[in-house]
């Protein structure tokens, strides 16, 4: 309608315009990934790992840190939980900018296809970052992007379609219900 037609105008006359995500894909070779086991959220010794190992080793992976636990910096080794497997190729697609939600669960549910096929992957992730000063809040409490921003969720999805949701906001921000 005419409010349409004069947001338009706005924008092009303030020469804003709407970007699209930007995809990255990468091939990872020769990975170590912790031993998931759907049903053991704490992991087991010498079985499985558990949220909390696997949560932070996708964080080295994200942030592309060495994971051989070589001490070259002295400001930092880390290592593979245990137990684990060599995995030979893992692919990481990132995709940066505005997400809708329904576009997150769309691709969640792409992503749960991808086991309809027998395929050698025991688990799949999907984690959704949001900005450090997104209008993120629960319970009524104010985001608290001014501590750090953090707000953050995971999906771990089990080839029996299983799956652990791993969430994390900040400090001075409650946990969703």
């Amino acid at each position: 309608g005419a409010e349409g037609s004069t947001l338009m105008s706005y924008f092009s006359k303030n020469q804003i315009q709407a970007l699209k995500p930007k995809i990255t894909f990468s091939t990872l070779r020769d990975l170590q990934c912790p031993v998931l086991q759907s049903n053991e959220l704490q992991g087991k010794p010498d079985e499985s790992c558990g949220t909390e190992e696997l949560f932070e080793w996708l964080g080295a992976v994200l942030n592309q840190v060495s994971l051989d636990n070589k001490s070259s910096s002295f400001l930092s080794t880390y290592c593979c939980p245990q137990p684990n497997t060599m995995v030979e190729k893992a692919f990481l697609c990132t995709i940066t900018g505005f997400i809708i939600p329904e576009k997150i669960i769309r691709l969640l549910e792409q992503l749960c296809c991808y086991f309809g096929e027998p395929k050698l992957a025991y688990w799949l992730t999907l984690t959704v970052h949001g900005f450090a000063d997104s209008p993120v809040s629960w319970r009524e409490n104010e985001h608290g992007f001014h501590k750090g921003g953090e707000n953050l969720y995971n999906f771990v999805i089990f080839r029996n379609l299983d799956y652990w949701l791993q969430m994390a906001v900040g400090t001075n921000d409650d946990c969703p219900p």
